[in-house]
């Protein structure tokens, strides 16, 4: 048979081998192609201990694997990572081993940056200006916890790996799955509907954390976790997020907004329980703590009762000491009794001092006494203000009659007036005809007049 480089073209009778048939294309690619320029994102970058470069180029549509050995690689001039847009020469070959073909890298070039990667750095510096990364709006998260959510595919190894995990460290922890996709379109808002269903349920069936997670892949794979509104969800729930999304070099939206970032879906089991044997060597330090405890208490109980043993007299030396007292007391009781029937007889004898002194008669007879005495004194003053003013009437009547018309009268003196109102002065206020009375010192004197003499005229009654 000839060798399949001398022959490409084979009839439809022979037969390939699966090694014939990948060493026929890897010489169709390796000869028809040669070296070629290709650009586009890293993704899944790797560097084992070998120096090797493994990777994937993408674009928008499609990516390829490839290869850059530690020869070629050492002469890239800048840090490779994912996300990076770069430039490639090399040729196409393919990679017997799988029958995936691949570019061998001989040269690097940077690009740019990629644009997933531009996004992933554009959406995390707006939610850290948001405030989503803060420590202060993360809820703590322990090992107690007794009912967990897992949110992730319910047909992923991500499943599989944490129910192993918590069944080998801790086998009572109820875990409930809240199946959701994690890689296409639609795996956030499916993300989003489980951890929403999660917080709702969580008070009738017990769920106490989650972890929402998958394993590892590409950039492209995980970014359904760098997804803006499942930020905002895992930010919203009320339930502490574990977020446990693909390797521990790989770092999503979903991890820096969580409560807690763990590197594997793994880890994140292993970081919310206890192990059993944890838990084994608690009990028995608490056992031996217990029982110390017990031992230290029997040891104080017992020179207590030693204490009280020693302590402990005969019944008849105890009656014998209890009569002493009773009777001390009783002596006791007696004088103080005395003392106190003193003082209340002492006290009697005053209230029966002050209420004789305070009766009804003694008080009338007090009262009586200041009657007579205020009666004395009102008639000695009374007397003497009497007195007082039968003076003074005396000497007022005195200076009145100095002053009376009567004493004029009886000096031969008299008055008239015109009736008994106006007394008359001048003859300017008479008229011929008007009744006169004079007032004489004895009796009164009723006159007509019929003339009136003036010092300049006189007039006649006609």
């Amino acid at each position: 048979m000839k060798s399949d480089t001398e022959n490409p073209i084979k009839t439809p009778q022979e037969t390939f081998t699966v090694s014939s048939l990948n060493r026929l294309a890897k010489s169709l690619l390796e000869n028809h192609l040669g070296y070629i320029l290709v650009e586009g994102e890293i993704s899944n970058l790797a560097k084992p201990a070998s120096g090797h470069w493994y990777l994937t180029l993408k674009d928008s549509k499609a990516q390829i694997r490839c290869a850059m050995f530690a020869g070629n690689n050492r002469r890239v001039s800048f840090q490779v990572e994912n996300g990076q847009q770069v430039k490639l020469s090399g040729r196409i070959s393919l990679y017997e081993g799988r029958g995936e073909y691949q570019l061998i890298i001989n040269t690097m070039e940077q690009y740019g940056t990629g644009d997933l990667q531009k996004q992933y750095e554009v959406l995390k510096l707006k939610l850290k200006e948001c405030g989503l990364f803060d420590s202060e709006r993360k809820k703590a998260m322990h090992t107690r916890y007794k009912h967990i959510g897992l949110i992730t595919s319910q047909s992923g190894a991500a499943l599989q790996d944490m129910i192993s995990v918590f069944r080998n460290r801790l086998p009572i922890t109820t875990l409930t799955l809240i199946p959701a996709s994690v890689q296409g379109e639609n795996a956030p808002s499916e993300l989003i509907s489980a951890i929403e269903h999660a917080n709702k349920i969580a008070s009738t069936v017990g769920i106490e954390a989650l972890i929402v997670g998958r394993g590892g892949g590409s950039i492209e794979d995980l970014q359904a976790f760098n997804n803006e509104d499942l930020a905002f969800a895992i930010d919203a729930s009320e339930l502490p997020i574990c977020s446990a999304v693909g390797h521990e070099i790989d770092f999503t939206i979903a991890d820096l907004v969580a409560d807690l970032r763990a590197p594997t879906p793994s880890a994140a089991a292993e970081m919310l329980s206890r192990d059993k044997d944890e838990y084994s060597i608690s009990f028995k330090q608490y056992h031996n703590k217990l029982e110390r405890l017990i031992e230290q208490y029997i040891k104080t109980k017992l020179i207590s009762l030693n204490a009280f043993q020693q302590r402990l007299k005969q019944p008849r030396r105890k009656l014998s000491e209890s009569a002493q007292q009773v009777d001390y007391f009783e002596s006791q009781l007696i004088r103080l009794t005395t003392s106190r029937i003193k003082e209340t007889r002492g006290i009697l004898n005053g209230a029966q001092r002050n209420l004789l002194s305070n009766s009804p008669q003694q008080i009338l007879k007090r009262i009586s006494l200041q009657v007579s005495d205020i009666r004395r004194r009102f008639e000695l003053i009374s007397e003497v203000e009497i007195n007082k003013r039968k003076i003074n009437l005396a000497q007022l009547t005195r200076s009145l009659n100095g002053v009376s018309p009567l004493n004029t009268l009886a000096r031969g003196y008299s008055i008239t007036t015109i009736g008994e109102e106006r007394v008359v002065r001048n003859t300017s206020n008479l008229n011929i005809g008007d009744q006169i009375c004079t007032r004489l010192n004895k009796g009164r004197v009723i006159s007509t007049i019929e003339t009136i003499q003036n010092n300049s005229d006189t007039r006649k009654s006609k």
